[in-house]
């Protein structure tokens, strides 16, 4: 069964270990949250199984969605995320059921993916961290400007600027996930995760937390171990 489930950022805190080292920990109010539809390969061409968090009034829905949750057997959920299983794994699970963090009890290590934080329109060194332009006697006042862009102004005589230019705009707003953050803590009765690290977004904002796709040589060792 693919560990994965949807919660909510709650901010971050400390905790101190056995050795009395101060561990920073994001909390994360993760689920339960619901099956609301099965993939099949011989349906669909894959395994996947779709998980649904959080309720919501019917009058914030659609109905197309509050048809689809209800097929499944649950009231209209706010988020719906899909998750890729392997051969055979979607037998394991059922139209309906609950999923709570008891899915992690063997889960050493996750990652996390979330909408950063919208920062807006941004220059160039703020952006991606130019150094800007000299402060010495002859340079113009424009010390935060990109400078030239020289031959990645057109692309192929068409006027437009290369793609993968590094140039002023929209900062922040992205899809990021947070690879091999450490479980740290988990609470079964309040619906708490505790891993170790910062987790992408603000406070309040949805994440998916789902086990470590890959681990660090280091951290794979360690897992190992234990």
């Amino acid at each position: 069964m693919a560990a994965a489930i949807i919660g909510r950022k709650i901010g971050m805190t400390r905790l101190y270990d056995g050795e009395g080292m101060n561990v920073p920990v994001t909390v994360i109010q993760a689920g339960p949250c619901f099956v609301s539809q099965l993939k099949t390969a011989e349906v669909d061409g894959y395994e996947a199984v779709q998980i649904a968090f959080e309720d919501i009034k019917g009058r914030s829905s659609t109905m197309p969605l509050i048809g689809h949750d209800a097929k499944a057997g649950i009231s209209p959920k706010r988020l719906h995320r899909e998750v890729r299983l392997g051969d055979g794994e979607a037998a394991s699970y059922e139209l309906g059921q609950a999923l709570t963090l008891s899915i992690f009890d063997d889960v050493k290590y996750v990652d996390v993916i979330g909408t950063s934080k919208g920062k807006g329109f941004a220059g160039v060194m703020k952006r991606h961290g130019f150094k800007g332009q000299l402060a010495s006697h002859g340079v113009e006042r424009k010390h935060r400007s990109p400078g030239s862009v020289s031959g990645r102004s057109s692309n192929l005589g068409t006027g437009k600027p290369k793609k993968g230019i590094r140039m002023s705009g929209r900062m922040g707003g992205d899809r990021v996930t947070v690879r091999s953050l450490a479980v740290v803590g988990v609470d079964k009765d309040k619906n708490l995760l505790l891993v170790k690290g910062p987790v992408p977004g603000a406070n309040k904002g949805l994440v998916l937390v789902r086990e470590a796709c890959r681990l660090y040589k280091g951290k794979a060792k360690h897992a190992k171990a234990k």
